[in-house]
């Protein structure tokens, strides 16, 4: 007699990452509508910190926006980068906001990922 096995830890890993993954490809599609910020979370050991990036420093390309982030890190070794932060707005409602200038050092950051947001994120300062 057969019995059921359950799927292996790797493959419930690997299906629970696939709902966050997509719902932050379709809010870095929605960002990239407009022009604009896209924002990123750096991830190092120490800490997570939300960055804003624009065109300009993203750099010409046709490939994903976080390809051409690291890709601006690893050739620069360091970039300068808005930190992001929700706050509200002079109306109250809550927005995503530059908060402070920061440096990422290519060798600090151990990730970057598009980070999503439902709320409006506010330009460049």
């Amino acid at each position: 007699m057969k019995t059921k096995t359950l799927p292996g830890r790797r493959t419930l890993v690997a299906l629970a990452m696939l709902v966050p993954a997509a719902l932050a490809v379709r809010s870095v599609r929605a960002q990239g509508a407009a022009p604009g910020v896209q924002l990123f979370k750096v991830v190092s050991p120490r800490d997570e910190v939300i960055v804003g990036a624009d065109a300009a420093l993203l750099g010409a390309g046709s490939g994903p926006a976080v390809e051409r982030l690291a890709t601006q890190l690893a050739a620069k070794g360091q970039l300068t980068l808005w930190q992001y932060a929700s706050s509200k707005d002079a109306g109250g409602a809550l927005v995503q906001a530059p908060l402070r200038q920061i440096v990422v050092f290519k060798n600090d950051a151990l990730r970057i990922e598009p980070y999503a947001t439902p709320l409006p994120i506010l330009p460049l300062k």
